[in-house]
């Protein structure tokens, strides 16, 4: 298993300093997912720049999963693998 973190962005970074163990980066970007999705239900949040950014064990920025996305761009993929 493999400690992936969970930071948030939106200009200034929030360090997720713990991670959560996923046996592979799919998993990993499912959560991220959820996450973002949790907070665009949060009334109190509203800052259309933030994402949900994965950072694999190696420091490596894995996906970047934005919070409140652009119409038409939820179906685009925003995951790094590969690149």
């Amino acid at each position: 298993m493999r400690t992936y973190y969970f930071d948030l962005r939106d200009g200034i970074p929030v360090r997720d300093r713990h991670g959560l163990e996923f046996p592979t980066s799919s998993g990993a970007i499912e959560h991220s997912k959820d996450l973002a999705r949790q907070l665009r239900a949060d009334p109190r949040r509203k800052d259309s720049a933030l994402s949900v950014v994965v950072i694999d064990e190696s420091g490596g920025e894995v996906h970047r999963e934005r919070v409140y996305p652009d119409p038409g761009e939820t179906d685009r993929p925003t995951s790094l693998q590969g690149v």
